[in-house]
């Protein structure tokens, strides 16, 4: 079977029978405003983290019922978006610290403007109170942002300790990565990298861990993990320690990855596991590129939200599953993989596409899924762009 027939062979295993859920509003009196994610404080408090794109980090209460969200950090006034309001701009990353109860650091990543740019910063909560943040910011990377999107931005601290950042290719049109950054080792956009938060090297106000697959190698950035990303959004470790990632795609396929270290996933050689059209050199002799686990076509989402692998306890049949769903469609998926087999074993429809006819542009409505995260139980929260957070339970 080629490489493309696989996919749609992937792609369909989408049409079976849905599992049965239903999205409940979730802190329905809190305002939320572009929420991309949601975060527990590793801490033993339970505290539950919105983040929210316009800058806005709010400590939601336990009390779902209650509108009393505390402001913990608030960004909202030092310039993140351009004046046009280009959607992919702001605050899009957010991590704790693994020791964060000892330290009190977590991470942030959040557009900049003059120079265009992502800015990759540390935080500590305050010494007063363990509600706010110190809104003191130690920058650890600034990474050129030459157009408004295609920044991601994701962030997640591996089983490792060292914190790994997702980086887009930089977008611009006509599309198809054309500053070529993918491939490219000296620059860091559309790439995932790996920093030692916990030390400084050199200049850097990072340390290179030394099993970087570029580390102490000239003209190539030693920061890389992998390489050849279009624009990742929904990054996570499943429990086994798998990275998991979903790249948003171009013109054909969206995609979940395995990323391995000094991985390159084919970006803009390839879209999915088969050639890019719209690019017509040759990669070089020698390269070799690492397949997606699971591609689908655009006849069944424009923009992929990647998520999670649950092991909550309101789903039995989904434990092991990775959820997630696409921005365009408003579609929710369970994919289980079998790592023994390296093979996709079901692909369950937990909520069909939410399309709008009359809707040319986004084609869905009502529902965007910005993020699929755990909540403090381990069990399903869906963010949606167009304002809300919904719980995804039993029907």
């Amino acid at each position: 079977m080629n490489k493309l027939a696989l996919l749609l062979s992937l792609a369909a295993t989408s049409l079976l029978s849905a599992e049965g859920i239903k999205l409940a509003p979730a802190w329905p009196n809190v305002t939320i405003d572009k929420p991309i994610t949601l975060v527990v404080a590793p801490d033993g408090t339970g505290r539950q983290f919105l983040v929210q794109q316009r800058g806005l980090v709010v400590i939601l209460p336990k009390d779902e019922s209650s509108a009393e969200a505390k402001v913990f950090l608030d960004l909202t006034g030092i310039g993140m978006e351009a004046k046009d309001g280009k959607f992919e701009e702001g605050l899009v990353g957010f991590a704790f610290h693994p020791k964060f109860k000892e330290n009190g650091k977590f991470y942030v990543a959040h557009s900049a403007q003059d120079l265009k740019r992502t800015v990759y910063a540390e935080y500590h909560v305050s010494k007063d109170n363990p509600d706010k943040a110190d809104p003191t910011e130690r920058v650890l990377l600034e990474v050129p942002a030459p157009y408004w999107n295609h920044h991601s931005g994701n962030l997640a601290f591996g089983p490792d300790g060292f914190l790994y950042i997702a980086l887009g290719d930089g977008g611009g049109k006509p599309g198809g990565d054309p500053l070529r950054h993918a491939q490219n080792p000296f620059v860091l956009n559309a790439k995932i990298l790996r920093i030692d938060v916990d030390r400084t090297q050199g200049s850097r106000a990072y340390g290179i861990p030394a099993d970087n697959p570029f580390a102490g190698q000239e003209a190539k950035r030693e920061e890389i993990f992998a390489l050849g990303m279009r624009n990742p959004w929904g990054m996570s470790f499943d429990a086994e320690g798998t990275l998991w990632l979903a790249d948003v795609g171009q013109e054909l396929f969206e995609e979940i990855n395995f990323i391995v270290k000094g991985g390159n996933y084919g970006w803009s050689f390839r879209e999915g596991a088969v050639n890019y059209p719209g690019r017509l050199d040759m990669p070089p002799e020698g390269t070799t590129f690492v397949d997606p686990i699971f591609a689908y076509d655009h006849t069944q989402g424009i923009s992929i939200t990647g998520g999670f692998v649950y092991r909550g306890t309101q789903f039995p049949a989904l434990v092991g599953s990775y959820i997630y769903g696409d921005w365009g469609y408003g579609s929710i998926w369970a994919l289980k993989y079998d790592k023994a087999a390296k093979k996709v074993v079901s692909n369950t429809v937990l909520q069909g596409p939410q399309l709008d006819p009359n809707d040319k542009k986004s084609k869905n409505v009502g529902f965007k899924p910005t993020a699929f995260c755990e909540d403090a139980n381990h069990e399903i929260i869906a963010l949606d762009w167009m304002g809300k957070a919904w719980r995804v339970v039993p029907n």
